[in-house]
C-alpha cells in the first residue's frame, strides 16, 4: 500500500464556507479518482499541528496509481483551490 498524507495550513482571508468547500472538494476524490483506495480529509482540532490547520491522508494499491491521482483532472482541479486558499504546504508519501 501506498500512504499519501499532506498537512497545510489555511489563509487567514479564507472563508469558512471557502474552506468547507475545499475540504468537501478533497473527500469528493475518493469517489472520482480511479485507484483510490480510502481517502479522508479534515480540519486540524488539536492543539499539536504545528500550525497546519488541515490534513488529508488518503490510499492507494501502487506509486502508478498515486500517480495517475496525481494528474487526474479533478485533482488538479482541488490543486487550484488549494493554491488559492492555503499556505504551507507539505506532502508526504511512503509505502507501508
Amino acid at each position: 500500500m501506498i500512504e499519501h498524507l499532506v498537512l497545510f495550513t489555511a489563509k487567514e482571508e479564507a472563508s469558512g464556507e471557502e474552506l468547507a468547500d475545499l475540504v468537501a472538494s478533497l473527500r469528493a476524490l475518493r469517489e472520482k479518482v480511479p485507484g483510490v483506495v480510502d481517502l479522508t480529509a479534515g480540519e486540524n482540532f488539536s492543539d499539536r499541528g504545528g500550525g497546519f490547520t488541515h490534513g488529508l491522508f488518503a490510499r492507494f494499491e501502487s506509486v502508478e496509481d498515486l500517480a495517475r491521482y496525481r494528474e487526474h483532472p479533478e485533482h488538479l482541479a482541488v490543486l487550484e483551490k488549494l493554491g488559492r486558499l492555503t499556505t504551507n504546504l507539505i506532502a508526504v508519501d511512503y509505502e507501508a
